[in-house]
């Protein structure tokens, strides 16, 4: 039950931490960590779940917007996400930014399968470098 909770807590903190809820999944992450709770690939995958899950509730949430637009903020999305296409949520995991991006992509009717890829890809990514990063720090403390 205790391991339930751990990987169930951490993607849950990651899931909200995704939407356009505040949350600050990476710090749960390292102190689970750093406290030995959990096997880290468990980690990394409640963790990269859950934050995939986040993001892809976004795209929905921009899937519902009507999908034209007027307007200079429109033609900039435009511009530059139809430059960069599904490819551009690799980022999605930067603050504030990335969860504009998921809207803007679901937004602009990205295909689903390369944004879920790219999506995954973008937020794994930054938890495996996290992970290492804690990791290293912890052996090198001792």
């Amino acid at each position: 039950m205790n391991e339930l909770l751990t990987y169930g807590s951490l993607f849950a903190s990651s899931f909200l931490s995704a939407t356009l809820l505040p949350g600050s999944s990476e710090a749960l992450l390292i102190a689970l960590l750093i406290a030995q709770k959990g096997s880290i690939s468990g980690l990394l995958l409640a963790a990269s779940v859950g934050n995939t899950l986040g993001g892809l509730t976004n795209i929905l949430l921009g899937r519902l917007m009507p999908p034209k637009g007027q307007g200079r903020w429109h033609h900039t999305a435009m511009t530059w996400l139809h430059r960069w296409g599904p490819a551009a949520l690799l980022f999605s995991w930067l603050p504030v930014v990335g969860d504009l991006l998921c809207v803007l992509a679901g937004w602009l009717r990205f295909a689903w399968l390369p944004s879920v890829l790219f999506l995954a890809l973008g937020k794994t990514l930054r938890y495996i470098v996290i992970a290492i990063a804690t990791v290293q720090g912890m052996h090198g403390w001792h």
